[in-house]
């Protein structure tokens, strides 16, 4: 399960080291290009919201086969097609059907009650990994073979992973009865039914979005001066982050045994930490290698301690709760990107920079809200 939410998972950051040799190959400009990362986030928010709570409703192992079949379809389809409104589109479609990851997470979570956040954290060790290494793999391909071969490969290994699901996963029925209409408007409901719910969600819009804001940005800014790398030589950064994901479970267990608070704040500090670092030496490759290690272990254990809170819930509304969790995670992955694209455009990495600490800072404001509040409770 792991492997196979990584593999989905990794094809909406493929783009993000290969954004330059697709503006290149189109003759148009890094700021219009990079609509192709907005977009791909944007159909991943879609998703997460009209397709992962069907999860409650159909058996999850076949909903996970046909987003396959879609996402595979779509692979292929952005290989071939020449016209830039037809990339947009596609990019899309590629964000929409890798929700499939979505409905792997809260079945792995359903399966394990008492150590879930343990569960979370070894599903999202594999998603982490796809997402990283993405950007190691799309770099090295697009720079020997064309960014093109980058989405063909993707779409083997989507097959692969499609085998994987069909003959190792379990089938797994679901509880809800209502129609599509009523599984939505449950959804929804989760919104109001958990305050905690609310804050997490809005924790994990903002850490996401300095995740893909820095990301987007770190390959304008290092393949400029003084830098002047190549796409393969900014996707090795991802392997640097990889190591980040190993740490994943660890932060787990902490949510398990009721610390997911302290393990918040501690983890944003990292994000502040590495943030700080480049914008003081933005010249220094050391400083870069710094940020992405700690941005990247403070992304991956805020999240997954964030999913092990909503986990505990309730087990029978796992993907309607996952459903508002994600979808606001993944529109502040969005709005990072353009808020980082923007912000390259209108004053380059000091700008860039200056935006990622301004989320940093309604992060830390966030997490002082719930720890007065968890206090207040104590008290009364």
């Amino acid at each position: 399960m792991s492997v196979a939410a990584g593999i989905c998972i990794a094809n909406i950051y493929y783009n993000q080291p290969i954004l330059k040799d697709m503006a290149t190959s189109f003759g148009i400009s890094e700021s219009k290009i990079g609509l192709v990362a907005v977009l791909t986030q944007c159909g991943f928010g879609l998703g997460l919201f009209f397709i992962v709570p069907l999860g409650d409703k159909f058996d999850r192992k076949k909903l996970i086969l046909l987003l396959q079949a879609f996402l595979f379809s779509s692979l292929i389809g952005i290989s071939i097609v020449r016209s830039l409104n037809g990339i947009f589109v596609i990019s899309l479609l590629i964000g929409l059907f890798a929700v499939a990851t979505q409905v792997i997470l809260p079945m792995a979570a359903s399966l394990e009650t008492k150590n879930r956040g343990k569960t979370v954290g070894i599903i999202f060790t594999g998603i982490l990994i796809g997402v990283l290494s993405a950007r190691v793999f799309g770099g090295f391909i697009s720079e020997h073979l064309g960014w093109r071969y980058v989405f063909r490969f993707s779409a083997l290994l989507v097959f692969l992973a499609a085998l994987l699901i069909h003959f190792m996963l379990p089938d797994v029925h679901s509880s809800f009865t209502g129609n599509y209409g009523q599984l939505l408007k449950s959804t929804l409901h989760q919104i109001r039914r958990f305050a905690l719910l609310r804050r997490t969600a809005l924790l994990g819009a903002l850490i996401f979005g300095i995740f893909t804001s820095f990301w987007t940005t770190l390959t304008f800014q290092l393949s400029g001066a003084p830098f002047y790398y190549h796409t393969d030589a900014i996707g090795l950064f991802g392997l640097l982050a990889i190591g980040g994901a190993l740490v994943a479970p660890v932060f787990g267990k902490l949510a398990d045994r009721g610390n997911a608070v302290r393990s918040q704040l501690i983890m944003v500090s990292f994000i502040i930490t590495g943030v700080l670092q480049v914008k003081i030496f933005p010249h220094s490759l050391l400083s870069y290698i710094f940020a992405v290690l700690m941005i990247d272990i403070g992304t991956q254990a805020t999240q997954v301690t964030n999913l092990a809170i909503i986990y505990s819930l309730d087990e029978k509304s796992n993907s309607r709760i996952n459903t508002v969790y994600m979808t606001s995670y993944f529109i502040g992955g969005a709005i990072g990107t353009l808020a980082g694209v923007l912000s390259w455009v209108k004053g380059g990495w000091q700008m860039v920079t200056l935006q990622l600490l301004i989320w940093s800072t309604l992060a830390l404001i966030l997490i002082a809200s719930g720890m007065r509040k968890k206090y207040a409770n104590k008290l009364s």
